[in-house]
């Protein structure tokens, strides 16, 4: 079980949550987590609903921080009111790894604020990003 869980991210029966970024290189444990404190599968990118929060997987093989700034409002789009993003990115000295500064940049530039990163006991880190006032 990953450090975090889902229960210590505030998600509990009945939530809806939106997967992007899903490969084979995600922590399963935290998703794991997710869905069994949820009690249901996540909803995948396709998803047309509306989300109460998402999980954002990010690699810096995916894009620069112009990227990332879009992605985060491709994201936010299904969700309303307070809701959040989980923003998982590669731990540093891992693969993939995005700096911190580029993970501020991008929510800045969306309109968003980004909380400091969350260790996992696997090789990720997650962000709180919410938007502006929220």
């Amino acid at each position: 079980m990953s450090a975090t869980t889902a229960l210590d991210l505030g998600f509990a029966s009945g939530v809806i949550v939106q997967e992007f970024g899903y490969d084979e290189d995600v922590d399963f444990d935290l998703r794991d987590s997710i869905e069994d404190a949820i009690g249901s599968q996540m909803e995948d990118e396709d998803y047309t609903g509306v989300a109460d929060s998402v999980l954002a997987w990010w690699r810096s093989e995916d894009g620069d921080t112009d990227d990332l700034t879009d992605y985060l409002v491709d994201c936010a789009a299904s969700l309303e009111g307070a809701s959040i993003i989980w923003l998982a990115i590669p731990a540093r000295g891992v693969s993939g790894h995005v700096n911190a500064t580029d993970v501020d940049e991008a929510a800045r530039s969306a309109g968003m604020n980004v909380t400091s990163p969350l260790g996992l006991e696997s090789e990720w880190m997650l962000y709180r990003i919410s938007a502006r006032g929220k």
